[in-house]
């Protein structure tokens, strides 16, 4: 009974299958589990339910899992020893066996990005020559995932990927270009790319080289039948097949025989439809027999070593040899008896109906692999039966039965089938382990190249970080010569400031710079003892606003006048003596001069009022 784990993991496969077309029932169990497992490691899942929920919310899920479990590796001239056999072996011979200028069709099963297609490409026209390719040649590249066949479709790859093409090659057959090379233009409408799922899509037909490369490997044994058999139909006669190092064909004898074995080179069998061979060469006549003594005919029919029986016309025993004598325990005084009285009649086979068979169709009965336990030995034996009906000058004169011991035979094909089941399912586990090994390999080998390309984003990151980090070096730098120059700056002003208050200090007992507004722009601290304001309480306020103890109604009139006439502002307060008040409360009478606060262009922007306490 299915666990719920492996039930939801089902549901998964068919929500697959119902919501984008993919059907990986027949992919192997075991790396489709391991594939989506790193998935939901990745998600931070902790089941199958929870992943198809997240497919369900999120569709741009599905194209991240279809490129984890459609494992694209591939590469020009992969194994290289197993294309250079390719070139030696099969090529020559397909050539010699096609008629010249018939059409020459490669079906690439699985071609991922299109590297195989372009590789056998570049192998047929350096054996044909670039003319006879263009005109003969028609090469299809099939796979299930889309985004790579757009890649094998555009033709174009870096300089990385070409990295196995041999130079003299790369030359020949690709157009460089800004971001990698291109393969020539004239040659690539030659290939033709397509999806197709071996699965269940019908094969190219007419076929007369297939490559698919590590994609049965993917497969379990019932999928893996079923492609081979649409292999066997899709090639032509002669037609190859060329598979991956980790796929070995050892149950498909009848199909497929290899041409080399260890590059997984096979050729597809040719049906029998007639026997070629040369019948036995008869060395006598009947008459010759006939003629021979009687004595010599009978002592070689009693020492055949095949038990023989002659049964006459009417039915009785007339010849039985000595190894039927001594295996059915007959005796001289048996012959002229009724057959169907001996005990050999029915034991160890029903021969009565097969007597009168043999004796109404005047043809031989043929009996196979009958077994007799016989009484007395632990071991039973096993015998083909032949009734064959004798016949002179087309009389029918009787019938001869033949026992032919085949125990012997029955043992060792028996043996030999054990054997070969053994064999077989040794091979089918080294099988499934040098698969399990090349999937592992080959999702190693991806996830070694989703490092790289992990490794190259870094460097690329970490070059944009030490560029923004030498960046922000040389803003710094200017922010520090900034910090230097205002810290230079505010030194200046503090002393400039000591300056101002000192100057300020010296012009009177108060003073007070007023703006055109009256409000207090410089407020100092012999103003602060007198009225007990602040600085920073004062400024920017109008000085009529000011609570302090100097009488402003008087006062300001005064001001404005001295702002908006231009006249000379001494004169506005010449003689003017304040009653003040200081911030104890005790009268403090006070003079008041003004002066204009002036621009460098001259422009009047303010006044300075210096006040001085009269000291009784």
């Amino acid at each position: 009974m299915a666990s719920e784990e492996e039930r939801e993991f089902d549901d998964l496969l068919v929500l697959l299958k119902e919501t984008r077309g993919f059907d990986f029932t027949g992919y192997k169990r075991n790396t489709l589990i391991r594939r989506i497992a790193r998935r939901m490691e990745t998600l931070k899942l902790r089941d199958y339910g929870e992943y198809r929920d997240l497919l369900e919310l999120e569709p741009e899920e599905f194209t991240r899992l279809f490129d984890s479990l459609l494992i694209n590796v591939t590469g020009f001239f992969r194994d290289t020893s197993a294309w250079q056999r390719l070139r030696e072996l099969v090529v020559p011979a397909l050539l010699d066996q096609k008629p010249t200028g018939r059409p020459i069709r490669v079906w690439s099963a699985g071609c991922a990005t299109g590297e195989e297609v372009y590789t056998v490409a570049m192998v047929l026209a350096e054996e044909m020559g670039i003319d006879q390719f263009r005109d003969r040649v028609k090469i299809y590249g099939t796979d299930l995932d889309d985004k790579a066949l757009q890649v094998a479709r555009t033709g174009v790859y870096a300089d990385r990927t070409l990295t196995d093409v041999p130079i003299d090659l790369r030359e020949t057959y690709f157009e460089p270009l800004d971001n990698g090379h291109s393969f020539r233009r004239d040659l690539r409408r030659q290939l033709i790319f397509g999806r197709n799922d071996l699965t269940r899509d019908a094969p190219i037909s007419r076929v007369d080289l297939l490559l698919a490369r590590n994609t049965l490997m993917f497969f379990n044994t019932e999928m893996q039948l079923n492609i081979v058999r649409r292999f066997h139909f899709a090639l032509s006669d002669p037609g190859f097949l060329f598979l991956g190092k980790a796929e070995m064909l050892l149950n498909h004898s009848d199909k497929f025989v290899p041409v080399d074995l260890r590059m997984r080179l096979f050729r597809k069998v040719r049906p029998a439809h007639h026997d070629d061979r040369a019948p036995w060469p008869v060395t006598g006549t009947a008459d010759d027999l006939a003629a021979r003594p009687p004595t010599l005919v009978s002592v070689a029919l009693a020492a055949g070593p095949v038990a023989q029986i002659v049964v006459d016309a009417a039915g009785n025993l007339a010849l039985a040899n000595a190894k039927a004598e001594s295996l059915f325990n007959l005796n001289p005084r048996d012959v002229g008896r009724p057959f169907q009285d001996l005990e050999v009649s029915y034991r160890p086979v029903e021969l009565r109906s097969v007597i009168e068979q043999a004796r109404h169709d005047l043809g031989p009965v043929e009996l196979r692999e009958v077994i007799w336990h016989r009484a007395g030995l632990p071991e039973r034996g096993v015998f083909d039966v032949s009734v064959v009906p004798m016949l002179a000058s087309g009389t029918l004169v009787g019938v001869g039965i033949h026992f032919c011991d085949v125990t012997r035979y029955r043992t060792l094909r028996t043996e030999l089938e054990l054997a070969n089941g053994q064999l077989e399912q040794a091979y089918e586990q080294l099988q499934s382990l040098n698969e399990e090994l090349e999937t592992t390999n080959e999702e190693l080998q991806s996830t070694n190249e989703e490092l790289e390309t992990t490794n190259e984003e870094l460097q690329s990151t970490n070059e944009e970080l030490e560029t923004m980090n030498e960046e922000l070096q040389s803003a710094n730098d200017e922010l520090q010569h900034i910090n230097d120059a205002l810290t230079a700056r505010t030194i200046q002003l503090d002393e400039v400031n000591t300056f101002v208050s000192s100057v300020v200090r010296s012009l009177g007992d108060a003073v007070v710079v007023l703006d055109e507004e009256l409000r207090v722009a410089v407020w100092s601290s012999g103003a602060e003892e007198l009225w007990g304001v602040r600085a920073d309480e004062a400024m920017g306020q109008a000085l009529g606003g000011l609570d302090i103890g100097l009488p402003l109604d008087p006062l300001v009139p005064r001001l404005r006048a001295a702002l908006t006439d231009g006249s000379d502002p001494l004169q506005a307060v010449d003689g003017l003596v304040l009653d003040a008040v200081n911030r104890r409360g005790r009268p403090a009478p006070l003079t008041v001069h003004l002066s204009h606060l002036r621009t460098e262009d001259g422009a009047v922007h303010g006044l300075i009022m210096v006040m001085n306490v009269l000291t009784t």
